[in-house]
């Protein structure tokens, strides 16, 4: 159903009251960290309510809130209203309490020398919960039995796995055997999202860590670039995203970069045509031509975008030579050279927002993103995102926090791995 004005309005005002409360839950774990020593930035998951619902609450709770209880009693109270019952705030805060802060220094350390880093941890965490839920199934190599998310073709292009084996090594160093390989994919995923510019958002912790990997489903579950407007809806449909969700969630595609085997057929060959997407652009067209010629193969498959980060070499500083990743992580093959940067080699580009313009302009790099244009719906969020930054931010926020807690394993179901891509024995 068409979103109405009045509603439009609504919704821009209540991303300011959002806006403001981030604020406070970012400074009050500010001081905690500086009083204690240790970095405790506030995780708490959303609820399966819609966002309307979450903010119609915060909304009438707000006076009540913000005059008669102080900044610690205010996040408890957001807890339980966006929280979740089967997680747990600050998890860690006995058992391993350094754990948030080992994440976020990790990350920012290893993205200072290699930025791409950032968005491939975004996609990697995408594509672990989009398949049976938040367990770090697809950190997993295979074994007898037992074939690897990995090895899937939507997957074949992932990157990042030599970060959480980082940071896993460091954790188990401090705090043997706590820490989830699951909280460490979706906590290094949200700093990293802060580190391309985009929104905090507070997460709960307590996931455990899945036994088994989930090969096939991550072969033909995970959304296509080449999908039309109702295929992707219909994808995100099935894990429980709505159309503004889901075009908020693909907001993320503003970040990073794709290779041009997965849009190439829209600058040459279009749907069998021998012509271009007739929806292009044309400068935008040319632009991506100089970048991706016509002389290596595009797939035929339609597996889901690539979106990676650099496969340069870690940072030694963080392990020791026993401890560090195979190169065979770290390279990539012939048919990954040619690429294309999300941001179209634009300097500092808005989170977000510049990449709903672009698809307000036909500019949209994969078939998948300019089709959301082609809906009703999903056009009219985009241009809400596109001339709203606040309401962006927010609703990106609400949905990655959604998309941190589907179906999360807890105790007494899962385990926690010692060693990320293996099943503890």
């Amino acid at each position: 159903m068409p979103i109405s004005r009045f509603e439009m309005a609504a919704f821009r005002n209540l991303s300011f009251l959002v806006f403001v409360f981030c604020v406070l839950i970012s400074l009050k774990n500010q001081n905690a960290e500086t009083k204690k020593g240790s970095f405790g930035i506030s995780s708490f998951s959303s609820s399966p309510k819609k966002p309307a619902s979450i903010f119609s609450d915060l909304l009438s709770k707000q006076a009540v809130l913000l005059s008669t209880e102080d900044e610690e009693v205010v996040n408890r109270k957001m807890l339980t209203v966006s929280g979740s019952e089967s997680l747990e705030y600050d998890y860690y805060r006995k058992s391993c309490p350094a754990a948030e802060k080992t994440i976020r220094e990790a990350v920012r350390e290893l993205c200072k020398s290699r930025p791409r880093l950032g968005p491939a941890l975004v996609r990697l965490v995408f594509h672990d919960c989009f398949i049976e839920g938040c367990d770090a199934s697809v950190l997993l190599d295979g074994v007898e039995g037992m074939r690897s998310e990995k090895d899937s073709p939507p997957n074949e292009s992932l990157k990042g796995f030599y970060a959480i084996d980082i940071i896993k090594s460091k954790l188990e160093g401090m705090c043997p055997g706590v820490v989830s390989c699951a909280d460490i994919l979706v906590l290094a995923a949200r700093e990293a999202v802060i580190l391309a510019g985009g929104p905090f958002y507070p997460l709960n912790t307590g996931r455990r860590d899945s036994t088994v990997a989930y090969s096939d489903i991550a072969t033909y579950e995970l959304p296509s670039p080449h999908a039309d407007v109702s295929e992707t809806l219909a994808s995100f449909a099935s894990r429980g995203f709505d159309e503004r969700e889901t075009v908020s969630l693909l907001g993320s595609h503003s970040t990073g970069t794709t290779h041009c085997r997965f849009f190439k057929n829209r600058l040459y060959n279009f749907d069998g045509s021998g012509q271009p997407d007739p929806t292009l652009d044309s400068g935008f067209l040319n632009l991506l031509r100089s970048k991706c010629d016509n002389t290596l193969p595009s797939r035929s498959s339609a597996p889901s975008a690539s979106f990676t980060g650099s496969t340069l070499p870690f940072n030694s500083s963080l392990l020791s030579a026993a401890e560090a990743p195979s190169i065979d992580k770290l390279s990539s093959s012939p048919e990954e050279e040619e690429v294309m940067d999300m941001t179209y080699g634009e300097p500092a580009a808005e989170f977000g927002t510049v990449y709903y313009r672009h698809l307000l302009q036909g500019k949209g790099l994969l078939f998948a993103d300019q089709q959301l244009m082609a809906g009703e719906e999903t056009r009219i969020w985009v241009g809400a995102y596109a001339s709203d930054p606040f309401l962006f931010r927010r609703d990106f926020a609400l949905v990655m926090m959604r998309l941190s807690n589907l179906r999360v394993l807890t105790a007494p179901r899962g385990q926690i791995r010692q060693n990320c891509s293996k099943v503890a024995g």
